[in-house]
């Protein structure tokens, strides 16, 4: 979830999923839907993302974050013990987190269409 400006019915549905987040078991997934294209060609606008709160997070997973208290979902990148996360489309900031403790899920899974479907892990 990319977080810029919001209207007052992004604010509702951004604390919303927050809510969520925070009240869901770490054994519970659950579903976002990704926005934008900065994740294209991967994960087109709209798609169904399926996210483990305690799922294993490694080089290349696809994770939901927090940045700046905003949540984004993004690709996580380890080189000599610093964690980025970037998107799949260029033209979108790098952004620098602390560690794992910045994570909140990892997607283990793309929803859709059986045919669009794929699993992470």
């Amino acid at each position: 979830l990319n977080i810029m400006s919001e209207s007052p019915k992004q604010e509702e549905a951004r604390l919303a999923i927050e809510k969520s987040l925070s009240g869901c078991s770490a054994a519970e997934p659950f579903v976002l839907l990704a926005q934008g294209d900065s994740m294209e060609p991967e994960f087109v606008d709209g798609c169904p993302i399926i996210i483990q709160k305690d799922g294993l997070v490694k080089d290349g997973s696809y994770v939901i974050a927090v940045v700046r208290k905003e949540l984004i979902f993004r690709q996580l990148s380890l080189v000599d013990g610093v964690y980025t996360l970037h998107t799949l489309k260029e033209g979108y900031p790098v952004e620098t987190i602390s560690g794992l403790d910045d994570i909140e899920g990892v997607v283990v899974q793309r929803g859709g269409k059986k045919k669009d479907r794929k699993k992470y892990v």
